[in-house]
């Protein structure tokens, strides 16, 4: 069986931190938090990570989703433009 050594090790977990998906998840995550933060301060007490989660998937998951896709598709539109020169 062979060995991971801390090089190998490293440089998959590099790799995982630029995958797209886990770059999704991070993103995600993030605005999860976000409503967690203004849900407890809402009610007065902090809701939990759960309930935050499940009432954001509820409430706003989809739309998050869909303004998550169109703004990346514009932002790699916009990467593929490639300025002619001119002579």
């Amino acid at each position: 069986m062979p060995t991971i050594t801390h090089e190998t090790n490293g440089g998959s977990r590099e790799f995982v931190k630029q995958s797209s998906l886990y770059q999704e998840f991070l993103a995600e995550r993030e605005e999860i938090l976000k409503h967690k933060w203004i849900e407890s301060e809402r009610l007065g007490y902090d809701i939990g990570f759960e309930r935050a989660l499940l009432d954001w998937i509820r409430k706003h998951r989809d739309s998050w989703r869909a303004a998550r896709r169109a703004q990346l598709a514009a932002g790699a539109g916009a990467a593929q433009v490639v300025p002619v020169e001119k002579k």
